[in-house]
This record gives structure tokens, sequence and C-alpha cells, in this order.
């Protein structure tokens, strides 16, 4: 399952890097895909995730997930 949501305040490398180490230590994250220009994070998992739980993944790393993208 693949599913993208919109993050606030990425603004280089690390930070993409600090998401990605965030979210893929989620359980069921298989892989995470940062584009930092657009601010989508494309998460695919083996089930479907709990917002809430990406959500406060995306707190711990320090920036703001402000909703889903299609």
């Amino acid at each position: 399952m693949r599913t993208t949501y919109l993050v606030k305040g990425m603004t280089c490398g690390h930070c993409a890097s600090a998401v990605t180490e965030e979210v893929k230590a989620l359980p069921g994250v298989e892989d995470v895909d940062v584009a930092v220009d657009t601010g989508k994070v494309t998460v695919t998992s083996a089930e479907e995730l709990a917002t809430d739980s990406v959500r406060e993944a995306v707190d711990e790393a320090g920036y703001e997930l402000v909703g889903q993208s299609d």
C-alpha cells in the first residue's frame, strides 16, 4: 500500500533523512520516499498505517504533517 502525505517545514537533505528515519521505524513500513521541494512523503507499507502514527513520527523528526496528498 502506498500513501502520500504532505509535510511542512522540510528544506534540505537532512530534513528528508530525519523524516525518513522516523517514519521507517513504524511497524509495517517498507519504504519512504521524501521530496523536499514539494513536501511530499510517500510511504510504502504492508498494510494501511494510522495517520496519527505517521503524524507522531513526523513530529518526532521536528516537522508537521499537514495532510494526505492524492
